[in-house]
């Protein structure tokens, strides 16, 4: 008796989770190999210069005055840690993405392959949270090299950094998924991202704004990445604090990721 050789279907291997998230991971990391020299340049020199105009230049007036405790060097280091964690996460997180679904569909290549949403989702936050550690392990480097960590704590500011970073990138893969014009982006960072930034504790205590701006200040996600870094780097961080701090930048990212993976959903499944 024969049999019909063509009625049988052909094996087909199918790759395990960590496989498919490996290899959603690998296109970010070869795509990277054409550009990190410029991204490695800038991860120095923006430290540097920012760190010698800031802290060194104007913080010599500030120290000057009295207005700190401490140098005013060792007061901004940390927060523009986190800042920069922040600025990296968000960058990651708006053109990639929405070039992957609508101009590039490098997500749709990826669907035609055994990945699924959530492998391409999970693949593409591991990346930036690889690029946003990077970053931020430059900038802890120039920090010591400043002289501006002055506990070994300061090496967990890396991690805390990192938290700091995802907390803005999974919210912001959700808002570029879902969002149809890049011209949201513009109204994110001036309206969001560019007041955050300035008013968030990195540059001055939170306490000399307005009571009602101090309240505002502490719902963003980057108020509690910047006293967690500075707390840590300065060897002054309770168990207490850093669990507040640490719980609410998880809610960041947790809520972030959902609501990223239920954009990702819609949109690749509507245009597939």
């Amino acid at each position: 008796m024969s049999t019909d050789v063509t009625s049988v279907p052909p094996s087909r291997y199918v790759p395990g989770p960590l496989a498919r998230v490996g290899a959603s991971i690998g296109f970010w990391a070869y795509q990277y190999r054409r550009t990190w020299r410029g991204t490695v340049v800038s991860s120095v020199l923006t430290p540097v210069l920012f760190l010698a105009a800031m802290g060194v230049g104007l913080g010599a007036l500030v120290d000057d005055g009295g207005r700190l405790d401490n140098d005013y060097l060792i007061f901004l280091a940390p927060g523009l840690l986190a800042a920069t964690a922040m600025q990296t996460g968000v960058f990651e997180s708006m053109y990639p993405v929405m070039g992957a679904i609508k101009w590039v569909r490098t997500y749709h290549a990826m669907l035609a392959t055994p990945l699924g949403v959530g492998d391409i989702l999970l693949g593409h936050l591991l990346w930036v949270v690889f690029r946003v550690t990077s970053t931020a392990a430059v900038y802890l480097a120039v920090i010591a090299l400043f002289g501006a960590a002055p506990s070994l704590t300061a090496l967990l500011a890396l991690p805390a950094a990192t938290l700091c970073g995802m907390a803005f990138a999974a919210p912001i893969f959700a808002f570029s998924a879902g969002y149809e014009s890049p011209s949201g982006f513009a109204a994110l960072e001036r309206f969001v991202i560019v007041p955050m930034f300035l008013f968030s504790g990195t540059f001055f205590p939170v306490s000399q704004l307005p009571e009602v701006l101090q309240w505002v200040a502490y719902a963003t996600p980057l108020y509690h990445g910047v006293e967690l870094c500075r707390a840590l780097v300065g060897g002054t961080q309770t168990a207490l604090d850093a669990v507040g701090h640490i719980g609410y930048l998880l809610l960041w990212v947790a809520g972030g990721v959902l609501a990223a993976f239920f954009f990702f959903r819609r949109r690749l499944e509507a245009t597939g």
